[in-house]
């Protein structure tokens, strides 16, 4: 509890200076109400960091959209399940990306310049094998048509063979879901895609709920999941 209102206080100072600034929005779910407060970068921090950064380039902020908002918090929260698993001595997190520093570009086929934008990059290790992971938080806001075009763009990504090069193998894909419905949903219409059947049945392409995905990364990669269409 000291803990706490001692942060509380640090943040206010902070907001005072307009180094910060917390958003008028109330976040849903377990931190809605007055203890739900999520903070931004305000005028005075986004001058210093441009200080900092030799950055001319002036850039006014506004508060983001609510959807923004939740897909953010959601790809930090499993930033944070990656770190306490390698504080628990589950898995060494070798490397963590978030964006846009795990963004990849790439040539499509057409020759054109396109740009892969993960969520998250992690490498993880266990014994004696690394494992690469392209992270995906899914708030169940997209449609799987959209789901699905972005497997697809993973595997033009996959064909140029830059990771492997690099690395001597592709991560796993995974997106990270709210539900079992949901994560039902997803599994299915990516199995329905032809051009993405063999990998979704070899484990390329994984779908886990928020609550599985501490099993998933601590476990590697694990068994291939269940084919829809093909349980007992």
């Amino acid at each position: 509890m000291a803990a706490a209102v001692a942060t509380i206080r640090v943040l206010t100072r902070m907001e005072s200076r307009r180094l910060i600034t917390r958003l008028h929005r109330r976040i849903g779910g377990v931190r809605a109400g007055s203890s739900g407060i999520t903070w931004q970068l305000g005028a005075s921090g986004e001058r210093l960091l441009r200080a900092r950064h030799g950055d001319a380039a002036r850039r006014r902020y506004s508060e983001p959209s609510p959807s923004f908002i939740a897909h953010t918090l959601a790809s930090a929260d499993l930033a944070i399940r990656l770190y306490e698993l390698a504080r628990r001595g589950a898995v060494e997190l070798l490397r963590l990306e978030a964006e846009p520093e795990c963004w990849r570009t790439f040539l499509s086929a057409h020759g054109a310049r396109a740009w892969l934008k993960p969520d998250l990059f992690a490498i993880t290790a266990g014994g004696d094998y690394e494992h690469h992971w392209f992270i995906e938080a899914d708030n169940a806001t997209e449609h799987a048509p959209v789901i699905v075009r972005k497997a697809l763009q993973y595997q033009q990504y996959a064909a140029t063979g830059i990771h492997q090069q690099e690395h001597g193998l592709f991560p796993a894909v995974v997106w990270v879901v709210p539900d079992a419905k949901r994560r039902t949903a997803i599994r299915a219409a990516l199995f329905t895609e032809p051009r993405l059947r063999e990998q979704v049945a070899a484990g390329v392409f994984r779908v886990v709920t928020t609550g599985e995905f501490p099993s998933l990364i601590a476990g590697g990669f694990g068994e291939p999941e269940e084919i829809p269409g093909n349980s007992p």
